[in-house]
């Protein structure tokens, strides 16, 4: 049973880290939050514990912002308190799975500051020795609970697994994203539990901004090596097939953070789904993808694909474009794969990027709310945007004409206005 969320009894302070990496606390100042490129307070409703598993990054060359009790005036801190004269750097959560930001981190950047790496900056402040973030938690699944992952273990069962299976190359690939990479999923499989990926695609049909398997040199380091080669269908198979005997209410899925596009790979995905569903009827065949070929998608929901997520920073053309800079498909391809899939009855999720100040912003809102009114996806998961907020805003150029919804008024409007739809942040088992 899911625990009611614990608020703080009034704003946390402002935090910073000084040149020796130590993250302190400002009381002088209240923690601020981001939206889009507003600061703003945090409502006491929009703040929780940081959740265990959380990690606290320090942003080089990004001065933190809080408010002014007093005043409520925004203020940045230029300088260290106790050292007077000395930078300091803004400080950012990386929350846990399963959490969904309300506001990023206030911050602004000091001339010549590197873009920041590909990963989520929640809005983090202290008080009664803890940290708070500005979020909550999306998804009660228990599958990626950092109690659950024993390194030991993990250890044994990886090197285990590789040593019986040395001819399979995917299963080496996912000994090293296990092993050196820590990839969640990767874990889950060689612990035989909850969803098992399986990469397929070293190429991609898209140039994402954000790209976390390949981004050029000079731009911030992706935070995982792309796959490089294509596995068979048995090789798949030799993964899903006892994964999803094994696994009650299993998971398996193409397309994940280290590959391109599967879709690409089409044809060795439609024999390995064929194959997996000559031996077992169990568990979820999932495909994680951009949507850009509605026949392939058509394909394989014939050949027994369960449910697609597609990926998606923007339900307007424009700003999709814009971010996923596709190579001969188009935003209209995207949804009538969505349709492909849904006209084959099976279950379809939207991957959709939440990044405070954006996502929120009225006219996305009803941009998404006409493409949920239209194509009718089953599911929502509320995946926070791995990216530098100033490099997003201004790759996508960003230029909204009033005030965001915010977070948590943004996700109880679409509750209210598609009762069906679903929410969460993992892929859910269908059977």
């Amino acid at each position: 049973m899911a625990r009611r969320p614990f608020h703080p009894s009034r704003l946390p302070s402002l935090v910073y880290a000084n040149q020796a990496g130590e993250i302190k606390d400002f009381p002088e100042l209240t923690m601020a939050g981001r939206s889009g490129r507003d600061f703003q307070t945090p409502a006491l409703e929009d703040l929780i514990p940081l959740p265990e598993g959380s990690e606290l990054f320090v942003l080089p060359g990004c001065n933190p912002v809080g408010f002014e009790p007093a005043t409520g005036e925004a203020a940045m801190l230029a300088e260290d308190p106790d050292v007077p004269g000395k930078e300091i750097q803004a400080v950012a959560a990386f929350m846990a799975p399963a959490h969904t930001a309300v506001h990023t981190t206030a911050f602004t950047k000091r001339a010549g500051a590197a873009t920041l790496p590909l990963f989520a900056y929640t809005a983090v402040g202290w008080l009664d020795g803890r940290f708070w973030v500005s979020g909550f938690r999306s998804d009660h699944d228990q599958r990626q609970e950092p109690a659950g992952f024993n390194p030991e273990k993990i250890r044994a069962k990886t090197q285990k697994r590789l040593r019986a299976m040395p001819h399979n190359r995917l299963i080496q690939h996912l000994g090293v994203c296990s092993l050196t990479y820590s990839c969640p999923a990767a874990k889950n499989y060689f612990l035989d539990r909850f969803e098992a990926p399986l990469p397929t695609s070293p190429v991609c049909n898209a140039r994402c901004v954000g790209c976390i398997s390949l981004q050029p040199s000079g731009c911030c380091p992706s935070t995982q090596e792309r796959i490089r080669f294509v596995p068979t269908p048995a090789e798949i198979a030799q993964v899903a097939v006892p994964h999803l005997k094994r696994v009650a209410r299993g998971v398996v899925s193409f397309g994940q953070g280290c590959e391109g596009e599967p879709l690409l790979q089409a044809e060795t995905i439609e024999k390995a789904i064929q194959l997996i569903r000559k031996q077992t009827g169990r568990g979820t065949v999932n495909l994680n993808s951009n949507a850009s070929l509605p026949e392939a998608v058509a394909r394989l929901a014939a050949a027994g694909l369960d449910s697609m997520r597609v990926s998606m920073n923007s339900a307007r053309p424009a700003y999709h474009n814009r971010y996923y800079r596709p190579k001969n498909f188009s935003f209209a391809d995207v949804r009538a794969s969505i349709r492909e899939m849904k006209r084959a009855g099976k279950f379809v999720s939207l991957n959709y990027f939440v990044l405070p100040g954006f996502t929120d912003d009225p006219e996305e809102f009803a941009a998404l709310c006409e493409l949920v009114a239209a194509e009718e996806p089953d599911f929502i998961q509320l995946r926070n945007l791995n990216m530098d907020p100033d490099w997003y805003l201004e790759a996508v150029d960003h230029a909204p004409v009033a005030p965001a919804l915010g977070i948590r008024h943004w996700l109880q409007r679409l509750r209210q206005t598609f009762p069906e739809l679903r929410f969460g942040y993992y892929n859910p088992p269908l059977r």
